[in-house]
């Protein structure tokens, strides 16, 4: 079950204060303590922050607020404060948590280990701010603005190309080992905030194509007590009309499934497919 789904019902202005509260505050410690100390630079604001910090000793919180305001004076113009508000907040809040988190040594200096968690520490605090509809800013709100302007490209488009231009940055400052390291960290963000609002747990989606439909349904209905519906559909090589059943199940129970197609028809036709989160009547409620 993603947290998304846990918090798509109860929601109001001071859950998403906190979620984006907490998620800066990761953020800001992976940052500060696991990507800076080893030279990663993992794209947007906060690597160019990393690059500057090294370069011209100048603090995170300075650079990663100096690079937003540009930012979000632009946007401002373009998208209006209601549209921002709880980005500009996330921004600030990642710069004072920049500003106050002390430095740890947590990963003693290890480039793979700062990747391999900073990641995972990021990607949590990214996760939790993208559940409010909100963004920490810098590449993020630069490619929405260059697509207005370039229309032709898709903002993640135009996204990967700036990013990927911050981490060529700090793979001429730091070299090509260390960017090497920082694709890892993006690999761990990406998964780890897309599995949070995605939700990790999986469930099964099954097809099935039986001259048995009706016992097939039947056993799924009344053994496994599990939904199933039957969808009309047309063998494009015999002609006739034929019914094909759907259910969505647990990874546990497609086992049961399969065995309960296998023993009524041999013979049935069964595609099985990944769903990543299920909303409804015995799975995770609106």
């Amino acid at each position: 079950m993603g947290l998304g789904g846990v918090l798509f019902q109860k929601r109001n202005v001071w859950v998403d204060l906190a979620l984006v509260a907490a998620g800066a505050f990761l953020m800001a410690f992976a940052i500060k303590n696991m990507y800076e100390p080893t030279g990663l630079v993992t794209g947007g604001v906060s690597g160019l922050a990393v690059v500057a910090s090294h370069l011209w000793d100048i603090p995170l919180w300075l650079s990663n607020t100096v690079l937003n305001i540009p930012l979000f004076a632009a946007a401002f113009k373009v998208l209006g404060w209601k549209n921002l508000r709880w980005t500009a907040v996330a921004t600030g809040l990642v710069s004072v948590f920049l500003y106050i988190v002390p430095e740890m040594d947590i990963t003693g200096g290890d480039v793979f280990l700062s990747a391999l968690f900073g990641g995972a520490v990021c990607g949590l605090g990214m996760g939790l701010i993208l559940l409010c509809n909100a963004t920490t800013g810098g590449t993020d709100m630069a490619a929405m603005l260059i697509q207005r302007f370039l229309r032709h490209y898709s903002i993640s488009k135009i996204l990967q190309f700036l990013d990927g231009a911050v981490v060529l940055v700090g793979a001429g400052v730091f070299g090509i080992h260390y960017a090497l390291y920082a694709i890892i960290a993006i690999f761990m963000v990406s998964k780890v905030s897309d599995g949070l609002i995605e939700g990790l747990k999986f469930s099964k989606a099954a097809y099935i194509i039986s001259e048995k439909n009706d016992q097939i349904a039947q056993h799924i209905l009344v053994d496994m007590q599990r939904g199933v519906t039957a969808l009309p559909a047309v063998g494009m090589y015999s002609g006739q009309d034929k019914k094909m059943l759907f259910c969505v199940v647990s990874k546990k129970e497609i086992v049961k499934i399969k065995e309960i197609v296998a023993q009524t028809d041999p013979r049935a036709f069964v595609i099985v497919s990944d769903v990543r989160e299920v909303l409804g009547e015995g799975f995770i409620t609106f």
